[in-house]
């Protein structure tokens, strides 16, 4: 049995999340309550006829993304369902960790033996860098013939331009499409924990410092986190609750009027390396990849995690053994960090561009986002679904992350803003909790980094 849950979804989906975003980039403008921020279509011509895959003859894709757990299983039945429909199309799906996937795409994608399909990062550290070298498809006739540019909001369209130049972000051609799901950065927390020390689920930044002392003293792990790889989501959810929206939004789309300690990230590295120095962290977390954290905070060791949203893989009987929330915003209502969870290209070296972009539209569907709906994730694009009985935490995620939607907070990941952002705060983060670097110095180094991609732009 299913409830409709389109109102709740409603303030998550493409209108909250066109709003919020539009309200904080550079030259967005924020659209009056109740009209849509599509990219308007700009031609009065008919659009041209959308490409049937099932007149391409017998096609195999080559697919590299990085999705695990529940979400590779979301992949694999997009797969399943797209080669039903079209038996000729077949898939070689092909799952890489995160951090390979990220650090070899911009090499591997040009190789013989590399990918048709893949998931990038947004930003200049893998998007933007494989779009100046013209190693994936331009997709704008794609975007004509399927109508993207009225069904991806401009907003959201914005995270995947790029200017053929290869200098400018957030304008230009589009490069990658979203999915139909978003995912920002929550913090989850063990509910079965929080009852037996008697915590009430956190509500503001105090509340949550309080309840990670708790933990601590009754001898639990307070932040089940892992560095090995470098993982940024605690420091990025501080940053959204120490730093406004517009300044994020400004610093990451190329502002160079604002800098970094600006946008609450000195205060973000403060706070988790004081978590680090009160052993709030799993210990030596240093050693830790992000597989072996997510599967030790679901199996109990950990009271809170920082995560993107649907990432623990959980079934639908742990449903009820976990909590999400979103922490307000120290100036008020509350920012997140936010977007489709990758952006999808289409490589250079595709023999079957258009069959490759039959997928990306599919991966767009309402039939996609309702697949996700299924499993826990939240839709993006489309908000006429339905969410099955029995997922309190499913409802829980909807409730607190429609906040961000209400309040015009969701921001892009902060990395976007160069293509050595990542490794450079990845570093740095794995320096200060070493007492090699201060939280000043890492703020130093995400400015030259920024300022000097830049300035070669």
């Amino acid at each position: 049995m299913k409830s409709s849950i389109r109102r709740a979804l409603a303030l998550t989906s493409v209108a909250a999340l066109a709003l919020s975003l539009a309200a904080c980039t550079p030259g967005g403008n924020q659209p009056a309550p109740g009209t849509s921020s599509a990219a308007p279509t700009t031609s009065s011509t008919a659009a041209p006829e959308k490409f049937d895959p099932a007149k391409a003859g017998d096609v195999t894709l080559k697919m590299w993304d990085w999705w695990g757990m529940t979400e590779g299983e979301w992949i694999d039945s997009m797969i399943q369902q797209f080669e039903t429909k079209y038996p000729n199309v077949h898939f070689e799906r092909t799952q890489v960790d995160w951090g390979q996937l990220t650090s070899t795409l911009n090499l591997k994608i040009t190789e013989p033996d590399g990918p048709d399909i893949a998931t990038a990062n947004n930003g200049w550290q893998s998007l933007g860098t494989l779009a100046k070298a013209g190693s994936i498809v331009n997709l704008d006739q794609y975007s004509a013939q399927y109508g993207w540019d009225t069904l991806i909001p401009s907003t959201i369209a914005q995270q995947n331009q790029f200017t053929t130049d290869g200098k400018t972000i957030g304008s230009g051609s589009l490069f990658g499409t979203p999915i139909a799901r978003v995912q920002p950065i929550g913090i989850y927390f063990n509910v079965e924990k929080l009852k037996t020390l008697g915590i009430t689920a956190p509500t503001s930044l105090d509340e949550f410092e309080a309840a990670l002392a708790k933990a601590k003293q009754a001898g639990e792990i307070p932040l089940a986190y892992n560095s090995l790889d470098g993982a940024t989501a605690p420091l990025l959810g501080m940053q959204a609750v120490y730093g406004t929206a517009a300044s994020i939004n400004g610093y990451v789309w190329g502002d160079t009027s604002v800098k970094a300690v600006q946008t609450g990230m000195t205060e973000a590295a403060q706070k988790v390396k004081e978590w680090n120095d009160k052993g709030y962290f799993t210990p030596n977390h240093e050693g830790i990849d992000y597989q072996t954290a997510v599967a030790n905070f679901t199996s109990g060791k950990g009271v809170f995690r920082f995560e993107y949203q649907g990432s623990l893989g959980l079934k639908p009987d742990q449903q009820g053994d976990f909590g999400y929330i979103q922490l307000p915003n120290v100036n008020g209502g509350v920012v997140g960090v936010g977007s489709a969870p990758a952006s999808v290209v289409i490589s250079s070296n595709c023999k079957n561009p258009d069959v490759a972009a039959a997928f990306l539209d599919f991966l767009m569907s309402k039939d996609a986002a309702q697949t996700a709906v299924d499993k826990g994730f939240i839709p993006l694009l489309h908000e006429d679904v339905t969410v099955p009985e029995g997922m309190p935490l499913f409802q829980m995620e909807i409730s607190e992350i429609a906040k961000i939607g209400a309040d015009n907070g969701y921001v892009p990941y902060f990395d976007w803003s160069s293509p050595t952002m990542l490794d450079t705060v990845s570093q740095q983060l794995q320096m200060l909790y070493a007492d090699k670097a201060t939280p000043e110095a890492l703020v130093t180094a995400i400015d030259a980094d920024r300022d000097a991609f830049l300035a070669q732009q």
